[in-house]
């Protein structure tokens, strides 16, 4: 009866150590993407992709970025462990001039904040 209590107490203490060893981990293959200088209406939608790198599944909890001009979208499934993943941004490009906003990323991964970037310039249309 022994030998039963220590084997169930070692089996439960596995279990138990390779759960906390579960984590997710986002990788980005970028976190700055430059719109370079492009016009006033141009297409505004650019695509951040990431892997989950890690032994769990990755859940975005919420994205929030740094003016009402620039809104994401990203998946709100769970991530399994090497799979990938996109989130869309997409700029209001009727405001001529510089770009400089920032999209932060919540998540259950290893690094639980993640800042994300976008850059550029937009110009009048020409004639």
């Amino acid at each position: 009866m022994k030998k039963l209590i220590t084997l169930l107490f070692l089996a439960a203490f596995t279990v138990t150590v390779s759960a906390q060893n579960a984590v997710a981990k986002m990788e980005f293959k970028t976190d700055e993407i430059d719109y370079g200088t492009i016009q006033k209406g141009s297409d505004g939608l650019r695509v951040f992709e990431f892997t989950n790198t890690g032994n769990a599944p990755l859940v975005i909890t919420k994205i929030n970025s740094s003016c009402g001009c620039t809104v994401p979208e990203w998946p709100k499934e769970p991530i399994a462990p090497g799979k990938t993943g996109k989130i869309q941004v997409k700029y209001d490009t009727t405001r001529v001039g510089p770009i400089r906003k920032t999209i932060t990323v919540l998540s259950n991964s290893d690094t639980p904040t993640k800042v994300l970037k976008i850059k550029g310039t937009i110009i009048e249309a020409s004639r």
